[in-house]
């Protein structure tokens, strides 16, 4: 993903309602699998016409961040996070718009760089608990645990616990999305340390944490403990549940499947899905970029490799943006789609896992700007956050 470095001086403000209509048809791009004993391989199938029966909108609920990259809250509450990469979580509350935790102090902001991760912990209505994670100053990657204060709008920066860090060999490839999984621990997407071409040589490390999937139980050890099931194998580093990635620029889980939007070098962009009671898998980076050879350019070995269900090359954008599976109320068609989109060419797409459909819905929604994240509240429905500071909603036109 490629970000500009600089924030605007006034803060954000609760938008008007603004809407884009969509019309009902688009086309399908998506590749199918076919499985072997190892190894899920995708093809594009050839584009068609489909009908398609929601009419959709985008509402800008707000705008003015500074470079809003996720929106997010706890299930079934009412209120938004906005997490801000300058360094900002924000609260929208009532009409309101304030500041939950400030870490501006903390993170450096830049390209990459930034406040890039909010994740909830399930028990948060009780316990109050949440994660953060971000680029500190001196370019390392740390997950940070805080507690709501007194004020249920506003964090107690005082309750600071350091769960993980993870030294960055360069400021690019930061993964930096952190979420809990259906099995109840939390989940680290991490890159592979940045640069070009797997320049520092993580993509196929087991033992390193750079260009993996991380699981950790945060309700045990000091500060986690090693959920069981993880890889059993001396040379992998404990916390890391896969390797092979490349930068998981946003990943989510629907049930117990998970969805990982990887962004891709010089010619393809992917997007896994994988059950998470699988473990010790391998996507392939450098090996594959999607699913063809990187390193080697050719006559690569795949064997035991997982490769993504959704590729598309850089004539169609630059850089994989993932999303959510839509699980809300307002548009009961959408259900069971996951909606993701590419960072450069800003258009929102949906994929059906189940008949492997891929609708591009530039025709009708437009662009909305350069998408940095999509996000969901705590009714399930989906929200996008473009470059230039806006947070919209996806409903009904």
């Amino acid at each position: 993903m490629c970000i500009r470095d600089s924030a605007p001086t006034t803060g954000p403000t609760v938008a008007t309602t603004t809407t884009v209509a969509v019309t009902t048809t688009s086309t399908t791009i998506a590749p199918t699998t076919t499985d072997g004993a190892t190894t899920t391989a995708a093809t594009t199938t050839t584009t068609t016409t489909v009908p398609w029966p929601p009419a959709l909108a985008l509402e800008t609920v707000a705008d003015g961040f500074g470079q809003p990259v996720l929106v997010t809250a706890p299930p079934g509450d009412d209120r938004l996070f906005v997490v801000d990469q300058p360094g900002r979580i924000w609260i929208l509350s009532g009409g309101e718009i304030g500041t939950f935790l400030d870490l501006r102090g903390e993170v450096r902001f830049g390209g990459e760089q930034g406040l890039l991760g909010l994740a909830f912990h399930p028990g948060y209505a009780t316990n109050g608990r949440f994660f953060v994670n971000y680029t500190d100053g001196s370019g390392t990657t740390q997950v940070v645990e805080f507690a709501v204060s007194d004020d249920p709008d506003a964090a107690d920066p005082g309750s600071a616990r350091t769960i993980l860090s993870v030294p960055q060999p360069a400021a690019n490839h930061n993964g930096g999305m952190i979420a809990f999984g259906p099995d109840g621990h939390l989940w680290i997407g991490m890159g592979d340390g940045g640069g070009a071409d797997d320049r520092y040589g993580n993509g196929q490390r087991p033992d390193t944490l750079l260009g993996s999937m991380l699981r950790i139980d945060i309700d045990n050890g000091d500060p986690y403990a090693i959920p069981a099931g993880q890889p059993v194998a001396d040379d992998w580093a404990p916390q890391a549940w896969a390797i092979g990635l490349r930068n998981p620029w946003r990943f989510s889980f629907d049930g117990t499947d998970l969805y990982i939007g990887d962004v891709g070098q010089n010619q393809w962009e992917e997007i896994d899905l994988v059950a998470t009671g699988t473990t010790g898998l391998n996507f392939g980076w450098p090996t594959m970029e999607g699913t063809n050879c990187f390193s080697p350019a050719s006559g690569c070995d795949q064997e035991g490799l997982t490769l993504p269900v959704i590729e598309y090359p850089h004539s169609e954008g630059c850089s994989v943006t993932g999303g959510y599976v839509y699980r809300g109320s307002a548009i009961p068609e959408l259900a069971g789609w996951y909606v993701y989109a590419d960072y450069c060419r800003g258009e929102i797409h949906t994929f059906n896992p189940a008949t492997g459909e891929d609708v591009n819905w530039a025709g009708e929604l437009g662009v909305p700007g350069r998408i940095t994240s999509f996000g969901i509240d705590g009714s399930g429905e989906i929200y996008v956050t473009v470059i230039d500071g806006a947070v919209l909603r996806l409903e009904r036109g």
